[in-house]
This record gives structure tokens, C-alpha cells and sequence, in this order.
């Protein structure tokens, strides 16, 4: 919105006006107001924007922490240095993306149960050879060929794709847990028809880079997939789920650490007071009289400190305590 000019303002621009300067004092007001207008865009009825800015925002998140762990993983792989950098996330009709594949190409279809339908994986051809140059014992560097892969190829392909799934699954289960069976491999991506052409879809695209080689790792999501669980892609609902995550995580954490940590147990049955005479005549079946009776719980002691009440009793053949209650401290 324009400015609002104050009365001063309008008493100095008066004066100019009156004085012969009015064309230079207008020019410079309106100038100045132009600098608050919002800018004017577009927008194109026949690609609606389904997934809102927050929504997109939770996308880019997710897909970037997914970017860090599946570059960890190629190192792994590939055993150099590989580096995963999210570039977008875009909503844009399937026809639009089938046409931005090229032929022959590395693109997979994919079940991402509970969500419906299926989606779509591509590898970019250059660095799907550089790939498989760097898995037979090659330096990674890119391949000037215009075929499909072999059987072998596809095969070296497929533990990359199986690779990807699991750190996608990771990725996602701060939102949903997934599961993602891999439903088919095309090399043509304009026989791939997983929604209709207008469907809009939201493709999230990687720039992978080895050594001097690099290319685009492509993932599409149809809308009927993501629909049952767009409610879910809040940048509140992504905060929340990463702080339970990280709970979860500590407390596994400090259980595996206390885990094999020994501590002394010890079972008190009770007590008596005797003289030292009665103490050195003690002999083998004497009874002495202690001073707990045998229906209360006895105590028993965790390094020291009473910390449950029990019962005495046997496991078996072996002597032991059932615990009846935890002793509170204040």
C-alpha cells in the first residue's frame, strides 16, 4: 500500500506547487510512495498451487536433512567423497516433468505405503554412468553415451535406488512412517503414466557431484499422494515431531548407556542388638531374634540406598525378592 503522507509533508508539497516546483515535488513523492507497493503476480488458473508455501517449506526440510544422510551413504558406496545438495522443490503439472526427462533414461516407480499411488525416481543419465564407471573400479568420471543400461548396470543401479529408499523412509518418518517398495524400472520416462497429464505433482530435485562429474537426482510426488497427509506437512507439526524424535532418541541413548552398568544389590532381613559374650558364643543352629516381623516387606538396597520394599522368598532353588513397592525420596 502507498504511504501516507504526514501534514508537514503535504503543507512542504503545497508550497511547491505554489512556487512553480510542483512537477519535480510530485515526481519525488511518487517515487517515494512506489517503494511500498507490493510487486504484482501472476497467477495461472490452469496450475493452482495446491501445496501451500508452508507446506513446501516442510518438503524442502525434510528432503535436506534426506540430502545429507543419502550423500553419507554414496561416500559409503562409491568410497569417495560425495556431495547431495537439495536444489528445489516445485509444483508443476506431470506432463511438465515427463517432458523435462531425457531418453533413454534411470527412472523408477515407487509404492510409498500408507500413501497412495505411486512415485517417481529419475537418475540423470551422466550420473548414472559415472555410477557405474566408479562401482567397477573406475574414477567416476562422466560417460559420452546415448544408450540404456545393461542387465549389470541395472543391477549396480538397483543397490543405489535400494540405498536411497531407506535414508527417504528415515527422512519421512518425522511426518509419516513410510515403506517404499520399488514397483518397476523404465528406461523410456514417456511410458511412465503414474497420474493423469494435469495432475499436479511436486518434484523435489538434488544436484549429486563425484569428482568432476554431476547431475540431477529427481523425486516426484503426485498430489493424490501426498493429499491424505498434506494436513501433516506444517512447519509446527515438523518442529514437533523432530523434538520427539530427538527425546526418543536420548532416552535410547542413555538406556544403551546405563545398560551394562553393574550396581551392588543387597536384601536387609532385619536387625537385633546382643551382647559381645552372646556374639562369641554364637554356635551353628542357634536362633537369634531379630526385630522385623516375618509379614512386613523387608528392604532392599541399590548401592546403599534403600530403594524398593520386598518380599522374601525362592526362584526355583535359588534364594530371592519380589519387589512389592518403590521406596519415593523425597
Amino acid at each position: 500500500m502507498a504511504k501516507i503522507l504526514s501534514q508537514d509533508e503535504i503543507d512542504a508539497l503545497l508550497s511547491s506547487v505554489s512556487s512553480g516546483g510542483g512537477e519535480e515535488a510530485i515526481s519525488a513523492a511518487v517515487a517515494q510512495s512506489d517503494e511500498f507497493l507490493r510487486p504484482v503476480v501472476a497467477y495461472d488458473f490452469k496450475h493452482p498451487n495446491r501445496v501451500s508455501k508452508d507446506q513446501i517449506r516442510t518438503l524442502e526440510n525434510m528432503h535436506d536433512n534426506f540430502a545429507g544422510h543419502f550423500g553419507s551413504s554414496l561416500s559409503a558406496m562409491t568410497r569417495a567423497l560425495m556431495d547431495v545438495e537439495l536444489v528445489s522443490v516445485d509444483q508443476i503439472t506431470y506432463s511438465e516433468f515427463i517432458m523435462s526427462l531425457v531418453s533413454p533414461s534411470c527412472t523408477y516407480t515407487i509404492a510409498a505405503k500408507p500413501l497412495e499411488g505411486l512415485a517417481v525416481v529419475d537418475f540423470s543419465p551422466a550420473l548414472t554412468f559415472a555410477f557405474v564407471e566408479r562401482m567397477f573400479g573406475g574414477s567416476g568420471k562422466a560417460l559420452e553415451t546415448d544408450r540404456e543400461l545393461t542387465g549389470i548396470e541395472k543391477t549396480v543401479m538397483n543397490r543405489i535406488a535400494a540405498k536411497l529408499y531407506l535414508d527417504l523412509e528415515k527422512a519421512w518418518e518425522h511426518i509419516v512412517p513410510i515403506k517404499i517398495e520399488q514397483v518397476s524400472f523404465e528406461s523410456n520416462p514417456q511410458f511412465i503414466q503414474v497420474v493423469p497429464p494435469g495432475e499436479t505433482v511436486v518434484v523435489v530435485s538434488f544436484q549429486l557431484k563425484l569428482f568432476k562429474t554431476s547431475g540431477l537426482l529427481s523425486v516426484c510426488y503426485p498430489y493424490m499422494s501426498l493429499e491424505s497427509i498434506i494436513q501433516k506437512l506444517s512447519a509446527q507439526n515438523w518442529i514437533d515431531a523432530t523434538k520427539r524424535k530427538n527425546l526418543e532418541g536420548d532416552r535410547e541413548c542413555n538406556v544403551t548407556n546405563i545398560y551394562k552398568v553393574g550396581a551392588k544389590v543387597s536384601a536387609s532381613l532385619g536387625a537385633a542388638q546382643i551382647k559381645i559374650g552372646e556374639f562369641l558364643a554364637i554356635r551353628a543352629g542357634d536362633i537369634i531374634t531379630l526385630d522385623h516381623r516375618v509379614s512386613n516387606p523387608i528392604g532392599l538396597y541399590v548401592e546403599g540406598r534403600r530403594k524398593f520394599d520386598a518380599s522374601p522368598g525362592l526362584s526355583g532353588k535359588k534364594k530371592a525378592c519380589q519387589i512389592v513397592a518403590v521406596v519415593e525420596r523425597p
